[in-house]
């Protein structure tokens, strides 16, 4: 299973995610979304809807009619009730139930770097899970080391 670190230091989650949501909606993936804050899920879910004026992801809400359906969604937990096996923990917080998906992709910046540090130590020596590092240069993520 593949972990993507990616180091948020340019743009915030709400501006990143929904690229990475296109992509694993155009290869017929299905994505869950957590943040703890219902804050931020609701920045995310602006973002979902207006980073690309020609589109929109379409997305919902645990709890909210039609959660099952929904091809992007967004949740305070790690229950993937639309069935999704992609997972992006959107606020800087590892969760263990994330080696459940077969790819997750795990957001930090300055304010949670420190525990995306002890993340990286605790996976990169575990059986089959390969993390990636990816970080903002010059308006385009770079893999680093």
């Amino acid at each position: 299973m593949q972990v993507d670190f990616y180091q948020l230091s340019r743009d915030p989650v709400s501006k990143v995610l929904p690229a990475i949501a296109a992509r694993v909606l155009a290869n017929g993936g299905r994505l869950l979304v957590v943040a703890a804050e219902k804050d931020q899920r609701d920045a995310i879910s602006e973002g979902l809807w207006c980073t690309d004026p020609a589109s929109f992801l379409a997305h919902g809400f645990k709890g909210e009619r039609n959660e099952a359906v929904q091809p992007i969604l967004l949740s305070e937990a790690c229950e993937p009730v639309n069935d999704a096996r992609f997972i992006a923990l959107a606020d800087g917080e590892w969760r263990e139930d994330a080696l459940s998906f077969d790819r997750a992709f795990y957001f930090f910046d300055s304010l949670t770097i420190d525990g995306a540090r002890q993340s990286w130590r605790a996976l990169r020596d575990r059986p089959n899970v390969e993390p990636r590092f990816w970080r903002q240069e010059g308006g385009k993520w770079m893999q680093g080391p």
